[in-house]
């Protein structure tokens, strides 16, 4: 059966590529460091250090060191050129990382008086840590393959004495094997139960290969990984593309299923609009209507005025449906052109009044003519008979 596809997606990138080399070609020496030196200051400490150790120049080595930020000191390892054959030099082709097997456990950190035994090719390798992130001394014990149990046993006791009284023993069975990347900031090795993590920073230190090419290789790393992440992105938005495709699909079936509701219910909703529209007709008529006496009445001068009426005579009264069923235009008279301001406010502050105007005011043989214009307020008119 094939592997689905979402598989690749679920498992993520791949392990990082990591060269494994023998522990027997490599000597080590711990270095003394100030606390407070940079990156810089140690690889020239180291540099110094390897060749005062080695015969050979340092052009002639393949090095590495081990130094997390701040550490009091540093673990540094080199092996010499010709030791390793170019079949060996062509599967370092592409790794992300080339490193001796020891190098593997350095991100253990333990407690002090630790000693670590780990089995590797051609032999034992012991690792003792006294205090700190970094070993005090590495020792490589020759050991054939094929070697007996007792033989084993003897190895691993005569390496143990050597580092010294421990406290605590950690045997690995082989070298740690690179896990998935998380992320591009660190390197995390698996061996048994032990997740071993390496910060991309200090694992760069670690790889032996030339200090040029390892920079070439960081820079095509860290232009895979974006590259991975871009894909991957490209990837997830095609699949939310898709699911919005899908549910726009689903949506149209569900809109033609609503759309049909509604075409079948058409017929009893225009039905009930227009009964409705109809018993609102069937209210205007029997209530709102022009109420043209019922206007005049409280508009009445004797009513605005009932102490001192003015002498104002109405001439002539007008409304209509078309214009407002609550607005009366009155044409009105008075032989007192005083009296008409008092009017006005009169009607101005009577309850059922909204609106007062008064408009076209003439004057003729001492008979002043005017229109008044009283818009009332809503319920404020009443059928009389009510």
């Amino acid at each position: 059966m094939c592997a689905s596809p979402l598989d690749f997606l679920r498992s993520g990138p791949p392990p990082p590529r990591v060269a494994i080399l023998p522990d027997s070609v490599f000597f080590s020496r711990a270095i003394a460091v100030e606390g407070a030196a940079t990156r810089a200051e140690v690889v020239a400490q180291v540099t110094v250090a390897l060749e005062a150790l080695s015969p050979f120049p340092l052009a002639q080595l393949y090095y590495g060191y081990y130094w997390p930020e701040g550490s009091d000191r540093a673990l540094a390892y080199a092996s010499y050129r010709r030791r390793f054959t170019t079949d060996q030099l062509e599967s370092w082709a592409g790794a992300d990382l080339v490193i001796p097997a020891f190098a593997t456990v350095l991100g253990l950190a333990p407690e002090p008086a630790t000693t670590v035994v780990l089995a590797s090719a051609g032999g034992l390798t012991a690792l003792r840590w006294d205090r700190g992130a970094v070993p005090a001394m590495v020792l490589f014990q020759p050991l054939a393959p094929e070697a007996a149990e007792p033989e084993r046993a003897s190895a691993r006791a005569a390496l143990i004495k050597a580092c010294g009284e421990a406290r605590t023993l950690v045997d690995i069975a082989a070298p740690p094997a690179a896990q998935a990347q998380g992320s591009d900031s660190e390197f995390t090795f698996r061996a048994g139960d032990l997740t071993l993590r390496i910060p991309a920073a200090t694992a760069a230190a670690l790889d032996v290969r030339d200090k040029a090419d390892l920079e070439a290789l960081g820079r095509a790393r860290r232009r895979d990984m974006l590259l991975w992440r871009v894909t991957m992105g490209a990837v997830a938005a095609c699949l939310l593309m898709a699911l919005g495709e899908l549910a726009l699909f689903g949506a149209g079936f569900w809109q033609s299923a609503r759309r049909a509701r509604v075409a079948a219910q058409k017929p009893t909703v225009t039905r009930i609009m227009e009964e409705k529209d109809l018993a609102e007709r069937i209210d205007d008529l029997s209530t709102k209507r022009l109420l043209p006496l019922e206007m005049i009445s409280l508009v009445s001068p004797d009513v605005a005025l009932p102490k001192s009426p003015p002498a104002i005579q109405f001439l002539h009264a007008s409304c209509s449906t078309a214009a407002s069923l609550s607005t009366i235009q009155i044409e009105a008279q008075t032989n007192n052109a005083g009296e008409i301001a008092g009017y006005k406010t009169a009607l101005e502050q009577t309850p059922g009044c909204e609106r007062v105007e008064i408009r076209d005011q003439r004057t003729h043989d001492n008979v002043v003519t005017f229109t008044l214009v009283v818009t009332f307020k809503p319920g404020a008119l009443a059928p009389a008979s009510s």
